[in-house]
């Protein structure tokens, strides 16, 4: 073996001789005696061996052992386990431990051997493994991961098995539990006690190798006095005691009979227990609690486990058996004896402990609610444990809200954890909750100035989180049959919006309020005195003027949301609003050095949105309306109109881009107020329609300013989507010609593939209306994709790749919305040769185009063109022909290419148009289909008499059973 030419492999920056190295590798890997010559290698070099050159003669042995080893001749296998026992007597014997990779690719060379000769050829395996214990440390390193890299080949569940391989692992546990399982488990009790002081990793490795082996062993070789004495000794030790929990864990959590399983909990509990294990408050030690709560949260899930099984056979039962009953009772006392302990993991300070015991506590509220009545007793349990819930619900003194990082984003997923357990409590004892609520709410609110932040936060989210947990009349918490839910959300929002904590300092605390007024808005239609107060906070320096730039951009938000919700009880505070939210409603200037504005763009669109929704809501005349919203929008204009004369003069690119994106912006803006109209107040009832469409052509101008293009040109689609929403055919189609000569006046594939949703959105609307406009367009549009499809683009240009793609499937949808909405003729009406040029696009990419939803798309086009000329005389010239020719071909080619995956769901989809497709051709043409079919294409694809005629037999029959036969057809074609 050449080691040298390896070298390569870890020089990347070489190009030449990285790929020399990865050749000679390959060559290692295909030639017959690779193998040889690095077992020779490792034999004959031993553990002095470069690292590197280890690896790689150990990868190549583990190719061989994967491919060729169980078909090699019997002197090829002793001849390998020698190699193969030599190098593990080396590193056994080695002075210094081995690396940790290199045992690794060891252990796992080993586990696959044994897996092709164990019981047969190396019935030995566990003996000879056995006999290098004596061997030192290195060995019972080598030894344990080995065991786990057996343990990963035979019994690991998450790796998926053939069922040949399943009946092996059958077969090799079996014969273990006849022949190994003892002698393994007495190794594993020798290693405890002979390395727990001199080397706790092997013993911690160990433990391992127990929790993973425990799962198809008897329970009883390590479910006994040694090995739990010496487990629960370890759990004392602090540098094993983390390894001893998670074996002990795996232990309870194999499958028993429930009894039995209760018995080993319960004996396990007890001997921890008076071993003073389970003290969590003793011990400052949080990794180990963490495991140590993992440990409880596994005894609860599994008790509860246990008490379902046997409450299963119950239910099976005619009659009420006795000692299946106590049986049930014996496991529902275990659990409850448990709960204290769930409890006081979970309430801990450190939230990963605490997260640890949330299945247990989940599973036991679900055991209550199953088992029906609550005792005295278990109330109490699910009382304390609302408390720790809303204890734990507070946040951290140390949680950054200016920068947030790992720890603030993993607290946030505990809090969501911690709102499930606070929701099945709220699902389970509803009244229960909603006291312990109320009496929290009401006493930190009364004396909110004077408390923590952290726990004023968790009041008013604790009021905010009952909107979702508890069940509310057609989403009403202020009205329904229990007249006490509604008197107690009504006191504490009462309390909510009178005590003033709306001007707590503390953006968590604004935050939750404003989110809680939010959410409850449905309260100030029941009280609407206290709209005004909510009003004023919104617009002040508690709301959208806050200091805190959080704040200001989520009340924002939730401005428009509430004036969405309260419109029609807050339409007589419009002008007084209007004024107030006068300087939130101008546009940011683009010169530097400017003070940044209070609001971001975004947050700006919300704020427009709710001016126009109270504008448009109010009982005034359409007149006074539309003055309104001139008034509202006559400074952007305005701006609008400065910005395109600046942008025309200016030469500096990076003004240019800022002009540009503020123009883009006041779009935006214009946009977003249309989505104040609705049916009972529409954009002509208003009478706004005037308005928008000289919005529309101030912003056409500033497009054909010619400057940033494709940044104004994006504001002008959005506003004409909204318009396309909002105005008639006859308001907007007179404007289509000069937006759409503005916007495709530089057709790139970007450009493109914008602007076709658009036509597609209008034509679906407008239909035939739309035909003389789309006449007008339709050639150079598809001149302006073919040539933007058929641009030369580097091989490595992915995202260029990726723009061509969107913009073909754009295309093909832009033909099919052409298709389905009456605008037939205006493909009729094309030149013939265009027209071919157009159809052949068509399928191509119903054969071509790797990519189910525009295949789809190609052949819903294709059905549709046949449904409407596939008849002599009604359609262009040669279409019947190009029916034969092309279409009928397409519906076989798409689904043989390898690219068609019959397995994937949107291919189906494919499929099925495709089939849709050829049975629309066989009804138009009828038997000149079969005639065609039989005489002419399946003689092409060599099928047998009995398959064609099976085939046309399912042509002409029903749709549904046609679609499924042509999936078995082509799967059969294909394999």
């Amino acid at each position: 073996m050449e080691a040298h030419l390896l070298q390569g492999l870890w020089a990347p920056d070489n190009h030449q001789q990285h790929a020399q190295a990865l050749e000679y590798l390959q060559q290692l890997r295909e030639s017959a005696d690779g193998w040889r010559m690095c077992g020779a290698t490792l034999t004959n070099g031993g553990p002095q061996l470069d690292d590197k050159v280890k690896f790689v003669c150990l990868q190549v042995m583990e190719h061989h052992a994967r491919n060729r080893y169980a078909a090699a001749t019997p002197e090829e296998q002793v001849h390998f386990r020698q190699h193969l026992s030599q190098w593990m007597t080396a590193l056994c014997m080695c002075t210094d431990p081995e690396k940790v990779f290199i045992q690794n690719k060891t252990a796992q060379l080993m586990s696959l051997v044994f897996v092709v000769d164990y019981p047969t050829r190396w019935p030995s395996f566990i003996t000879d493994l056995l006999s290098t214990l004596s061997l030192g440390p290195h060995a019972v390193q080598l030894y344990l991961r080995t065991l786990m890299a057996i343990d990963t080949e035979v019994v690991d569940r998450e790796i998926i098995h053939s069922q040949a391989e399943s009946d092996r692992n059958t077969r090799i546990k079996d014969t273990m539990r006849e022949h190994g399982v003892l002698e393994l488990t007495n190794s594993w009790y020798d290693i405890l006690v002979k390395y727990e002081k001199s080397h706790p990793e092997l013993v911690c490795h160990c433990h391992d190798v127990i929790g993973a082996y425990i799962s198809w062993i008897d329970i009883s070789l390590i479910a006994n006095d040694r090995f739990v004495c010496k487990l629960v000794d370890h759990l004392k030790e602090p540098l094993l005691r983390e390894a001893a929990a998670d074996c002990i864990h795996e232990i309870i959590t194999k499958g028993m009979d429930p009894v039995t399983k209760t018995q080993l909990i319960e004996s396990f509990v007890t001997v921890l227990d008076q071993a003073g294990v389970l003290k969590p408050v003793d011990d400052d030690d949080s990794d180990f609690l963490v495991k140590l709560a993992r440990l409880i949260n596994g005894i609860g899930v599994q008790l509860i486990l246990s008490w379902q099984n046997i409450n299963q056979c119950l239910g099976g039962l005619h009659r009420l058996d006795k000692k299946e009953s106590e049986k049930r009772e014996m496991v529902r006392q275990a659990v409850e004896n448990k709960v204290n302990l769930l409890l006081t993991f979970m309430a801990s300070e450190y939230d990963d402990i605490s997260a640890a015991v949330f299945d247990f506590a989940r599973d036991y509220i679900q055991l209550i609610k199953q088992m029906g009545e609550i005792t005295a007793v278990e109330r109490g349990l699910l009382e304390n444990m609302l408390y720790v819930v809303i204890t734990k619900t507070k946040y951290d003194e140390n949680y950054n809200f200016t920068q947030a990082g790992e720890d603030e984003a993993m607290f946030d997923d505990y809090r969501k954890k911690l709102k499930v357990v606070f929701d099945n409590l709220a699902a389970l004892v509803p009244e229960l909750v909603l006291q312990v609520s109320k009496e929290y709410v009401l006493t930190t609110l009364n004396r909110w100035q004077s408390s923590p932040y952290e726990d004023v936060e968790a009041a008013v989210s604790l009021l905010y989180n009952l909107g979702e947990a508890l069940p509310a009349s057609h989403g009403n918490h202020f009205s329904g049959p229990s007249q006490v839910k509604t008197s107690t959300m009504q006191e504490m929002m009462q309390l909510l919006v009178t005590s003033g904590v709306s001007g707590h300092s503390h953006p968590a605390v604004s935050l939750q309020f404003f989110e809680c007024v939010a959410r409850y808005e449905k309260f100030f239609t029941s009280e609407p005195h206290y709209i005004p107060g909510i009003l004023a906070a919104f617009l002040d320096t508690r709301g959208m003027r806050n200091p805190n730039p959080r704040v200001r951009s989520r009340t924002s938000y939730l401005f428009s949301r509430v004036v969405r919700c309260l419109k029609s009880n807050i339409v007589g505070y419009t002008e007084d609003i209007l004024s107030q939210l006068t300087d939130l409603l101008v546009l940011a200037p683009i010169d530097n050095g400017q003070i940044p504005p209070l609001l971001t763009n975004d947050d700006q669109l919300y704020v427009f949105e709710a001016a126009a929704m109270l504008i448009i809501a109010g009982n005034t005349e359409p007149g006074h309306k539309e003055g309104l919203m001139r008034n509202l929008l006559s400074p952007v204009f305005a701006k609008v109109t400065c910005l395109a004369e600046r942008l025309a003069r200016e030469q500096d690119p990076v003004n240019q881009a800022s002009i540009a994106k503020s123009i883009c912006h006041a779009t935006a803006v214009t946009a977003r107020t249309s989505k104040a109209f609705s049916n009972q107040n529409s954009i002509q009832a208003c009478g706004c329609v005037q308005l928008y469409l000289d919005a529309l052509q101030l912003f056409i101008n500033c497009l054909n300013v010619g400057v940033e293009r494709e940044v104004v040109g994006a504001g002008v689609r959005q506003l004409m989507h909204r318009l396309v929403v909002c105005l008639d055919g006859e308001s907007l189609l007179p404007l289509l010609p000069p937006a759409s000569q503005a916007l495709l006046h530089t057709p790139s594939p970007a450009v493109l593939t914008e602007y076709l949703p658009l036509i597609n959105q209008i034509i679906t609307k407008f239909q035939k209306e739309m035909s003389p406009f789309v006449h007008t367009i339709f050639m150079p549009l598809v001149s302006a994709i073919f040539t933007a499809l058929s641009e030369p683009i580097e091989e490595n240009d992915e995202e260029e790749q990726r723009t061509r793609r969107l913009l073909q499937r754009s295309y093909y949808l832009f033909l099919t919305t052409i298709v389905s909405h009456h605008l037939l003729p205006v493909l009729a009406a094309l030149d013939n040769t265009i027209l071919q040029q157009v159809l052949m696009s068509v399928v191509q990419g119903a054969v071509e185009f790797p990519d189910p939803v525009a295949q789809k798309n190609c052949f819903v086009i294709l059905r549709r063109l046949t449904e409407a000329w596939g008849v002599k005389d009604m359609g262009p010239p040669g279409f019947v022909e190009f029916l034969y020719t092309q279409v009928v071909p397409a519906c076989f080619l798409a689904p043989l290419k390898t690219t068609f995956d019959l397995n994937d769901a949107q291919t189906i989809l494919a499929l099925h148009e495709s089939v849709t497709c050829l049975q629309t051709v066989y009804r138009k043409r009828g038997d000149e289909l079969i005639t065609y079919l039989r005489s002419q294409y399946f003689p092409k694809m060599d099928l047998s008499p009995e398959l064609v005629n099976e085939y046309c037999q399912a042509l002409t029959s029903d749709a549904k059973v046609f679609r499924n036969y042509s999936k078995i057809f082509f799967q059969r074609a294909k394999s």
